[in-house]
């Protein structure tokens, strides 16, 4: 086919010395203009969040300072239990709707984030009986307790490590960062108090527990958000433990036990980043996967710099993933929840980092908004 051929059949030949030729660019806009008209169909359904604590009268005037309308909530627990009751969820709800908030997720005070050697209720991850039938019936309890008072999402976490990093960073201005380099960590003792801990023990914890816990979720309608491990290890461990909710692979195989509406992920996109080779390029498939099996019932809507086994928690804005594309998956997987921000960078003159948070604040509801206006 000669050239004056294929420009006829496409085309793309001339119309006439006095019109010029058609572009490329003319060519292509119409099907620019066709994606652009199906992002913007596309509702935005993701709200501003938070899931700092304490859930006190003064820290909620904080968050509705800077428009934060819905948030994860701790509510008061006495007695030395593990579970709110109905009068102590309905109080920090109350509290909440006087400053103009939503409680949409709660935190309980067990499974927490936390370092299983200081952790006060550790039988659930220790596999220790009869103490983690008693704690998971606690939690069965807060599941109805909260269901009762039209709490709809409990956030958890099953760690043996907790957050585990290394010394911090240097930041941009006086701030410094949360940081992860595996080649210069040093555990302080070999093993932790679980002892040795393969991933055949840590998956029968984990199974244990959702097949006594999701059933109770479903019945009551209470969404169960479990956040990834901070951050993966080598699949040999670390202090003898292997981290089977630390890898993408993990993640999708938890998400498989007791598949139910109910069990889904507090997905901690700097987390999942952290686990990455090129979280710039892989993220955005992963928070498709989740996303688009409705699997995400949270997201902590942080950056980092670096990858899996070394990285460093920025700022949103300055990090290696684009979180302006991470925004837009979301749109596409239609998430409805809420973006935080977590592990905010401190300096010495933000006390509990609220200036970060602040600054956070405001960077997220200024891409929802931009998003809504496209």
């Amino acid at each position: 086919m000669n050239r004056r051929h294929f420009l006829s059949t496409t085309g793309l030949a001339a119309v006439g010395l006095g019109q010029g030729a058609v572009g490329l660019a003319d060519v292509q806009a119409p099907h620019a203009a066709a994606a652009k008209a199906r992002a913007k169909a596309l509702p935005v359904k993701m709200k501003l969040g938070c899931q700092s604590a304490p859930t006190t009268d003064a820290h909620l005037k904080f968050l509705a300072r800077y428009g934060v309308k819905h948030i994860c909530g701790y509510p008061a627990v006495s007695g030395g239990r593990i579970y709110s009751t109905v009068d102590e969820l309905s109080r920090m709800k109350d509290l909440a709707t006087k400053n103009g908030i939503e409680i949409v997720c709660v935190g309980p005070p067990v499974l927490e984030s936390s370092y299983i050697d200081t952790e006060k209720h550790p039988a659930i991850m220790l596999a220790k009986s009869p103490e983690r039938d008693r704690d998971i019936e606690s939690i069965q309890m807060m599941i109805r307790n909260c269901a009762q008072v039209g709490l709809p999402s409990i956030k958890y976490n099953m760690s043996i490590l907790g957050v585990v990093r290394t010394e911090r960073t240097q930041g941009r201005g006086d701030a410094t960062y949360s940081s992860w380099k595996l080649a210069e960590a040093h555990p302080k003792t070999p093993l932790t108090i679980a002892g040795p801990v393969n991933a055949d023990q840590f998956w029968e914890r984990i199974t244990y527990f959702l097949d006594r816990i999701i059933p109770v979720a479903n019945e009551n309608k209470v969404r169960m958000a479990c956040h990834p491990h901070d951050p993966g290890m080598p699949p040999e461990g670390y202090q003898g433990v292997d981290r089977v909710l630390g890898t993408v692979a993990g993640l999708k195989r938890f998400v498989s036990i007791r598949e139910s509406a109910y069990h889904g992920l507090n997905f901690c996109q700097g987390t999942v980043s952290e686990m990455l080779a090129d979280p710039g390029k892989e993220i955005y498939d992963v928070i498709r996967y989740f996303g688009m099996r409705k699997k995400i019932f949270n997201v902590h809507f942080r950056n980092i710099r670096g990858h899996r086994n070394e990285f460093v928690e920025t700022y949103p804005d300055e990090g290696d993933v684009d979180m302006v594309k991470a925004l837009r998956v979301y749109q596409e997987v239609g998430y409805e929840y809420m973006l935080m921000p977590d592990h905010v960078p401190v300096a010495p003159n933000d006390p509990g980092g609220l200036q970060s948070f602040a600054f956070c604040y405001g960077y997220i509801q200024g891409l929802i908004q931009s998003l809504e206006k496209a």
